[in-house]
């Protein structure tokens, strides 16, 4: 329960303020003249981020028994499920909420922003992240990261996770 507490704090105060609350004070949800493909197209995009996001937090709080928060990691490095198909779903998650939201609205600060977002993001995965879980799962995670792309999701899971 703990796992799943701090899941959801996190996806509160971390997704919750980059792909929510700073998107509205950007847009004030104001929309632009779109036209209405465009909108539906960024209202599917948006939801299907969301769930995919939420579906990855309860993935590392359920599986991973832990949180991706990185002062209450993961217990198990979680390979599973949308892991099988890029190693980063939660970040693509975010940038999708972002792009959809632009889209939706018709907001083009939206996607500069998402922009600075994917570079962080990348940054941060670069030099914090796949720094910090080789160190915490040696060579499991070297594995992983050898079978599962970081960035393109493969539409094919991958065949060989290492074993948790």
């Amino acid at each position: 329960m703990a796992a799943i507490a701090g899941s959801a704090v996190f996806l509160v105060i971390a997704p919750g303020v980059v792909a929510g609350v700073i998107p509205w004070w950007l847009t004030r949800w104001r929309m632009g003249a779109v036209p209405v493909p465009v909108r539906v197209s960024g209202a599917v995009l948006t939801a299907a981020g969301a769930a995919v996001l939420i579906g990855a937090f309860t993935q590392f709080a359920v599986q991973g028994r832990g949180t991706p928060a990185p002062p209450a990691p993961t217990d198990q490095l979680v390979v599973a499920g949308l892991y099988r198909h890029v190693r980063n779903p939660m970040y693509l998650a975010v940038l999708a909420v972002i792009t959809g939201q632009a889209l939706l609205l018709g907001r083009p600060v939206l996607l500069g922003y998402g922009a600075a977002v994917g570079a962080a993001f990348i940054a941060f995965v670069h030099g914090y992240e796949q720094p910090t879980l080789a160190r915490r799962y040696g060579k499991q995670y070297e594995a992983y990261r050898a079978a599962v792309p970081g960035w393109w999701p493969r539409l094919r899971p991958a065949r060989r996770t290492p074993p948790r």
